[in-house]
């Protein structure tokens, strides 16, 4: 498939950033708001589906494309565990804050609950890109 017409593909781009940049909001916000890191990265990877979706499937099979997305899964979980090891070494397992509290209900109020948020949402979004990828690689046989 070569993609769809040039308005599809024009719309998309935009529809596609906002996706992205409210699924960036959710992620970042959430031990503010209802979400977190797994609903921002799915938003995060619907954004990127999108625009494959609309541009073709020949760049969904694109062998760069599957590597990234298995380095970025690779780092947010090791971001992940990080976080844990520190609060393990700290006392107890995620239990140790290294990061001041703020003031309630400020973005910087939550210690590290928002870089877990970041790493979950990089995690989410790169797993989630990936089995798409792989899905596209098996509906076309394999051809790239």
């Amino acid at each position: 498939m070569q993609g769809m017409t040039p308005i599809v593909k024009t719309v998309t781009g935009g529809m596609a950033g906002m996706t992205f940049l409210y699924g960036t909001y959710i992620v970042l916000h959430g031990h503010l708001t209802p979400g977190g890191g797994f609903a921002g990265g799915v938003m995060v990877c619907a954004a990127f589906i999108l625009i494959v979706l609309a541009r073709g499937s020949e760049e969904a099979v694109s062998e760069s494309k599957k590597w990234r997305s298995s380095v970025a899964e690779s780092l947010g979980i090791f971001a992940f565990w990080i976080l844990a090891m520190i609060g393990l070494i700290g006392g107890a397992f995620f239990f140790y804050n290294f990061l001041t509290k703020g003031k309630p209900f400020h973005l910087l109020s939550a210690g590290f609950m928002p870089l877990s948020n970041i790493a979950i949402g990089l995690e989410v979004a790169s797993a989630l890109f990936a089995v798409f990828i792989t899905l596209a690689v098996l509906k076309t046989g394999g051809k790239e």
